[in-house]
């Protein structure tokens, strides 16, 4: 596996894949990296004949007071789970080499970004889709790989594709869980024991809101009873919302509908969702 800094390199690469007629797959990431992204990168093996991973802790998806500082970096174990993976490129670069000077471009995604962890983190789905596009440019993927968990940014990065034509497939892989539900993520190892005992109300709420949906319940009431839960569980709910699986907006019957949730546990915020039958 090659690991690259520098977009010069990283196309000449590419162009070695490109005359050889192989395309290549993306799989943007953080770093930190777990078996929910690992479950990303053999998705992105099966669909193409390259696969490049990058890891670019983005600043411009942060806010004031978020934890962009303390945010787990951890390159050499990473680039050893990428490589015993079988992936082609890690494309690691500085912020410099992403955001070079004079940068001034902003992506931004309305109708989508606004609501939900939009409301309460203002100005982040800005940045998620300015370097997503970003690395779209970089590494002209035929086809790019997302995990549902991050629901939100999934249906931010549709649109933008939609909307700007842009030549690439994106593809929301399943998200993945520890044995007891709770869904795999960088942030988990921010819990101390206590809190990690009790992050698993937060898949549980939303699974006991999901039947009593599916039961044909009052969604105003499951809604409630699923921040009630969180709630009594230590939990500090930014939102829980039934929503248009497209559109984040109010669901409509016969259409594809998520549960999504936010909260805090500590200093953690954990999010989560699940997929709701809304006839």
């Amino acid at each position: 596996m090659q690991i690259i800094r520098r977009l010069e390199a990283l196309r000449q690469a590419l162009d070695l894949y490109a005359h050889a007629g192989e395309g290549v797959a993306l799989v943007p990431t953080m770093g930190a990296l777990h078996a929910g992204h690992m479950a990303l990168v053999d998705a992105a093996r099966r669909r193409a004949p390259r696969t490049v991973v990058s890891i670019f802790v983005n600043p411009k998806q942060f806010g004031p007071g978020e934890d962009l500082a303390r945010y787990p970096r951890r390159e050499a174990a990473d680039a050893q789970m990428l490589a015993d993976h079988g992936v082609d490129i890690l494309w690691a670069p500085e912020v410099d080499e992403m955001y070079p000077a004079g940068f001034a471009t902003t992506v931004s995604v309305s109708g989508v970004s606004e609501v939900l962890d939009g409301a309460h983190r203002p100005g982040h789905f800005d940045g998620v889709a300015t370097v997503v596009a970003r690395l779209f440019g970089q590494v002209r993927p035929v086809a790019a790989f997302f995990g549902e968990k991050d629901f939100q940014q999934l249906a931010v990065v549709r649109r933008m594709v939609a909307d700007l034509s842009l030549p690439v497939e994106i593809v929301g892989v399943p998200t993945q869980r520890e044995d007891d539900g709770l869904a795999l993520s960088s942030r988990n190892i921010y819990l101390d024991e206590a809190e990690r005992a009790r992050a698993v109300a937060l898949p549980r709420a939303l699974g006991v809101a999901e039947r009593a949906l599916s039961r044909g319940d009052d969604p105003a009431s499951a809604v409630a009873g699923a921040l009630a839960a969180l709630t009594r569980a230590g939990f500090d709910p930014d939102y829980v919302a039934l929503v248009d699986a497209e559109t984040l907006r109010d669901p409509v019957r016969g259409r594809p509908a998520r549960l999504l949730a936010a909260a805090r546990l500590g200093t953690t915020r954990l999010i989560d969702n699940i997929a709701v039958d809304f006839d």
